[in-house]
């Protein structure tokens, strides 16, 4: 994760809410308080953006002594530790808000990830994440579903191609998608292609196309999963995607049609945020 990119959501994150200053602290907490603080984990889940919070501590005041004690994609109980900071404790009030909504949002996400992991254990699918992302976040929730034993899918339209139903409106697209994929295969062969199969004929069509590496099988019953699946056969290319409603309580079933990937874009379009404080303990 590039430091650039931290420096530029922190400076922004802490302008916001810190403004021309910490009122409550300038009026209520004496400039030479030195003072402890914990980042404690409130729940079960796992830790993501450690590194970003540390770095927002250290941003608002540098003399800060900040402790990483738990890193990125490790699994905690209720009451584990996960950072500890020492130092000015206005320094450390300043940037408790923004640590923490960084590190809450990015905790939640890996571990919604961890347990749709979890669901499809002991099956060869593996759970991808989608562009479903907040506008500027992106690199940093992908991230969080790394930590979570996710897989990150293209990071946006620049790095795989996936036509979709939306791309292929016009009367002949068949034979224009093939060209096409056959001009990309030339201009940038390093790029994957996917395209969108809304039925079973669309898969047998595509799976003609020898361009076509990934398969998205939007919106299929499981039966029809299952029969896109025999379709491909022994075969390893092109991969099979699900997606489409996909929720903790049918991506098991999902998982067992045989299917490689599945995409859940509720991963970092509608996660919890982790519950996360930071408790002072002393000087």
């Amino acid at each position: 994760m590039p430091n650039s990119l931290h420096a530029w959501l922190i400076d922004r994150a802490l302008s916001e809410d810190i403004g021309a200053g910490d009122l409550t602290a300038q009026y209520f907490v004496p400039v030479d308080r030195q003072a402890t603080a914990l980042v404690v984990a409130r729940q079960e889940g796992v830790i993501a953006g450690v590194e970003l919070a540390r770095e927002v501590f250290q941003t608002v005041d540098s003399s800060l002594d900040v402790a990483v004690m738990i890193e990125d994609g490790a699994r905690v109980t209720t009451g584990a530790i996960v950072m500890k900071i020492s130092g000015s404790a206005r320094g450390i009030l300043a940037a408790e808000r923004t640590a923490l909504n960084f590190m809450q949002h990015l905790s939640g996400i890996a571990s919604q990830t961890y347990e749709y992991v979890k669901a499809v254990e002991g099956t060869k699918a593996r759970i991808l994440d989608t562009r479903k992302t907040t506008p500027g976040w992106r690199l940093l929730e992908k991230a969080a579903v790394v930590s979570g034993g996710g897989t990150n899918h293209r990071m946006g339209l620049y790095d795989r191609v996936m036509v979709k139903d939306n791309h292929l409106v016009s009367e002949g697209a068949m034979q224009t998608l093939q060209d096409a994929m056959r001009q990309l295969s030339v201009d940038h062969p390093e790029v994957e292609v996917e395209v969108e199969a809304d039925h079973l004929d669309q898969v047998e069509a595509f799976l003609g196309m020898e361009e076509v590496d990934c398969i998205l099988l939007d919106n299929m019953t499981l039966e029809e999963m299952k029969k896109a699946v025999q379709l491909r056969g022994v075969r390893i290319r092109p991969t099979l995607e699900a997606s489409g409603g996909v929720t903790l309580s049918t991506v098991r079933a999902i998982a067992e049609t045989g299917v490689d990937f599945i995409s859940v874009g509720a991963l970092t379009h509608s996660v919890k945020a982790m519950d996360l404080a930071l408790d002072f303990v002393g000087a």
